[in-house]
Parts: C-alpha cells; sequence; structure tokens
C-alpha cells in the first residue's frame, strides 16, 4: 500500500482525501496532511484516523504527493520540499494555471508529474477528473494514480493542452450547477412548494437527468424535446429561458471561466 500525501487541504484537497479513505483506497496510517492552518483538520483526523503534519514530513514520507494549494504557492512550496521528496515519487497538480512543465522547472529535475482536474463532488466519490501524464510515468505508475482518481469518481485521460476546456465544463462546473439548482428551487418556492422539498425535488431531477443522457447516449436536445409537449408548459418554459439568454449566459459564463485560466498560466 503506498503513501498519498496531501500538502494543503482546502475544499478540493479535503474533498479528495474524504473520498479516497471513504473508498477505503489506504488506511489513516498511509495518508498524511498537511495545511496552513492544521487545527481545521482535526475533525477530519479524527474522522478518518489519518496523519496529520507539516509539508516536510509529507514529502519525505509520501510515494505519491498531491499538491492541493493556490497557484502562487507553488514554487514557495516546492522549493522547500525538492529536495526532499523520495526519488520515485510522484507529483499530482490540481491547480489552474500550473503546467506539468511548470513542475518540472520548479523542481529542477524530471520528476514524475500528473496534472489532474478533479472537481469537488469527489466528497461525495462523484467526481469527474482528467488526467494528463508526464512521459516518464510508466503504467504502473499511471494505474495508481488512476485508482486514486477512480476512488472517489470517474476519470479520463486527456490531452494536457485541453486542461482549460476541461475546468470550464467540470472543475469550476459545480458552482453553476449550484447556482442553476438554487433558481430552481427559488421558483419552485414562489410556487409554494416549502424549502426542503423544493430542493430535493431540483437536486434528484438534476441527478435523474444526467443519468438518463448518459445511460441512454441520447443528445441531450433530443431528451429536452421528450418533455415538451406541443402547446405545453415545459416548451413554455423553455421559451422563456432561451428569450432570457441562459443557453449564452452559460457559455459566456464558461469563456470567462476558460480566459481566466489562460491569464493564470501566463504569469
Amino acid at each position: 500500500m503506498k503513501t498519498i500525501g496531501f500538502i494543503g487541504c482546502g475544499n478540493m484537497g479535503r474533498a479528495m482525501v474524504e473520498g479516497i479513505m471513504k473508498a477505503n483506497l489506504v488506511d489513516g496510517d498511509h495518508m498524511i496532511v498537511s495545511n496552513a492552518h492544521p487545527e481545521r483538520l482535526s475533525e477530519l483526523s479524527e474522522i478518518y484516523d489519518c496523519y496529520i503534519s507539516d509539508n516536510e514530513s509529507v514529502a519525505k514520507n509520501s510515494d505519491i504527493v498531491v499538491l492541493a494549494i493556490k497557484p502562487y504557492l507553488y514554487k514557495e512550496v516546492i522549493t522547500s520540499i525538492k529536495d526532499i521528496v523520495k526519488d520515485d515519487v510522484i507529483i499530482i497538480n490540481i491547480a489552474a494555471g500550473i503546467s506539468t512543465q511548470d513542475v518540472v522547472e520548479m523542481f529542477g529535475c524530471k520528476v514524475k508529474t500528473v496534472k489532474a482536474m478533479p472537481n469537488t463532488p469527489a466528497m461525495v466519490q462523484e467526481a469527474m477528473s482528467a488526467l494528463s501524464f508526464s512521459d516518464n510515468c510508466d503504467q504502473d505508475d499511471k494505474e495508481d494514480v488512476i485508482a486514486i482518481f477512480e476512488s472517489f469518481g470517474q476519470c479520463r485521460e486527456v490531452e494536457e493542452r485541453l486542461m482549460d476546456a476541461v475546468m470550464v465544463v467540470s472543475g469550476s462546473s459545480p458552482a453553476y450547477i449550484f447556482m442553476v439548482l438554487e433558481a430552481m428551487a427559488d421558483g419552485a418556492v414562489m410556487q409554494g412548494l416549502p424549502r426542503n422539498d423544493a430542493y430535493a425535488f431540483a437536486a434528484q431531477a438534476m441527478i435523474g437527468s444526467a443519468k438518463m443522457m448518459l445511460e441512454t447516449g441520447k443528445h441531450p436536445g433530443e431528451l429536452k424535446d421528450m418533455v415538451c409537449s406541443p402547446a405545453g408548459t415545459t416548451i413554455e418554459a423553455v421559451a422563456k429561458m432561451e428569450e432570457m439568454g441562459l443557453r449564452s449566459a452559460i457559455i459566456e459564463g464558461m469563456r470567462a471561466c476558460a480566459n481566466r485560466g489562460k491569464e493564470m498560466s501566463k504569469k
């Protein structure tokens, strides 16, 4: 059993740690976590019996190190650990705007690197993650990393140049989806449904609709048309949403997200 270390444990890092531990991929002895504010991790340690330590201990003792920190901290943190990591360590980079080449240059050697783009549904083992491996990762390395990401959801290997596209459609999209869910619930509350019921109906409708598309393989437009009876209530709603620019707002928001990611990668 290899030891997995997390340097940083904010919202995304914690979601990944919880997903891995819930799936029993490793036991508490093989999970080490550090954070700038270790007191915030006491609950995590109590629930999953994992080690809470400092960056140096994570670096020295981990076979796979996940850098779950803000992009601007990468250079500082890597400088502090690059001479103490294991010779065959795998570094997983989950930061927007930080490339595989950036990580290699910061380490000053051809370290094994994985560029990953997970999302926060990892916390409930329903993440969708993209992975891109450096060319010195062998098949065993890939299988170890894939096992981590499949422990809390699904993953696909993609070319690193496509990571900005993955970010807007998967990495950042839970935020958009929660906004839509909240709006749907508000609309139901306006019609008299209690708030808790409104959230439950809206959330399950999202889950069921997504599963329906994935399992049937049908185009989302075809599935939408199945709900829209002629002169019915749903087509009225769809027409009004089109009039108000729902589709355009989502596309433009995703474009802004991608542009910001590209700006960050140039810094």
